[in-house]
């Protein structure tokens, strides 16, 4: 069920689809209260049953106990419509998918990438705790 452009899920208006997977769907959105725009994760209504919806909530839970520059805010999770989401701060760039379209990454930035990554999963870890 892609959202489009102009739809209202509480307070906050879609914007433009960015991407989707096994967790859900992810567009760019404004908040309407705040005026500002925001990452709207959104869990698939179709996806089975409780113990999932436990996960996609317990993924915002993780994520709001963390700051740190590369890990982005939390703002909001709720639900509207009975559509469960998770509103997180938008930041701009290419994914990874866009970037391994353009060619052979160089080694240099897949290290670097790797790296980041590692010490995300090492933070993470180590709040969860």
């Amino acid at each position: 069920m892609p959202l489009c452009p102009g739809v209202r899920l509480g307070p906050y208006e879609i914007v433009a689809h960015i991407a989707g997977g096994g967790m859900g769907e992810v567009y760019r959105a404004r908040d309407v209260r705040l005026t500002r725009h925001v990452a709207l994760k959104i869990f698939p209504p179709d996806a089975a049953g409780d113990r999932s919806r436990r996960r996609f909530e317990q993924e915002a839970r993780s994520a709001s106990t963390l700051t740190h520059p590369h890990i982005v805010t939390i703002y909001d999770v709720g639900e509207a419509d009975r559509v469960a989401y998770i509103a997180m701060e938008f930041v701009a760039g290419r994914t990874l998918r866009e970037i391994g379209r353009e060619g052979p990454v160089p080694l240099d930035m897949l290290l670097n990438i790797a790296v980041q990554a590692r010490a995300q999963c090492d933070l993470a870890a180590a709040n969860a705790m």
